[in-house]
């Protein structure tokens, strides 16, 4: 399933967007998630290696992990080996979090999951394509541990997406692209569950303050193309 930024849409058109699941056959869960002329492949692995705070609760856990390849961007990027990237690490969390957010781990006691996401072309948009993708790779796994019966019930309790929406040029505009996003005088990312509860906002306003009233139609704008979102995960899985 795809949706387009057309014409028609324009500013508060998402990017075309594509899923390939089932992307990589050892991972549980696995997609190839484009949006516009950004890819991430994310791929849920399942493990037994349950965090000490969540294993005296008698409870599952969830973490993800994130890099950009080398040949992602335009310049060589240079690869993440004993030292990890600040901004990797900020963005993995940020993955993590959100996508905790849709899991009930009273219901997978002893049962851990890794998100990665790994982006082969960036071009914007990165983080919030990862939180997308990353839960369609999540449910997969679910299914998929629940038709083999590793799992009795889905502990899935709600969709996450998540999107970048900012002010370019003095207008809003929805799911910024790079040349977007680097004349964008504020840029955000945002991330709401199934019930357009938010998540987590990230947002800068890189030349100047903005208003309340900005932040809320920048919110509004964005639940518009989150709506769209969950129709592409629903409809892929």
């Amino acid at each position: 399933m795809s949706l387009t930024r057309t014409s028609t849409g324009g500013n508060s058109s998402i990017r075309k967007v594509e899923v390939i699941t089932d992307f990589c056959p050892h991972a549980m869960g696995s997609v190839l998630f484009s949006a516009g002329n950004t890819r991430v492949i994310c791929a849920a692995t399942v493990t037994g290696d349950v965090p000490e705070h969540a294993a005296k609760k008698n409870e599952g856990w969830l973490t993800a992990e994130y890099t950009m390849l080398p040949y992602s961007t335009p310049s060589r990027k240079k690869r993440d080996t004993i030292k990890r990237d600040g901004r990797s690490v900020e963005i993995q969390r940020l993955i993590g979090r959100s996508l905790r957010a849709a899991v009930d781990f009273s219901m997978i006691p002893g049962i851990s999951m890794v998100i990665d996401c790994d982006v082969v072309q960036a071009d914007g948009g990165t983080r919030t394509a990862s939180i997308t993708g990353g839960y369609i790779a999540m449910k997969l796994a679910f299914n998929k541990m629940l038709q083999s019966k590793m799992i009795s019930a889905n502990p899935l309790t709600t969709n996450i997406a998540a999107i970048s929406v900012g002010i370019v040029n003095n207008e809003l505009l929805l799911d910024l692209n790079y040349s977007e996003d680097s004349r964008a005088s504020v840029d955000m990312n945002i991330v709401m569950d199934g019930s357009f509860n938010l998540i987590e906002i990230q947002g800068t306003g890189e030349q100047a303050p903005f208003s309340i009233k900005s932040m809320n139609q920048m919110v509004d704008l964005a639940c518009s193309g989150i709506v769209r979102l969950f129709e592409i995960q629903n409809g892929c899985c």
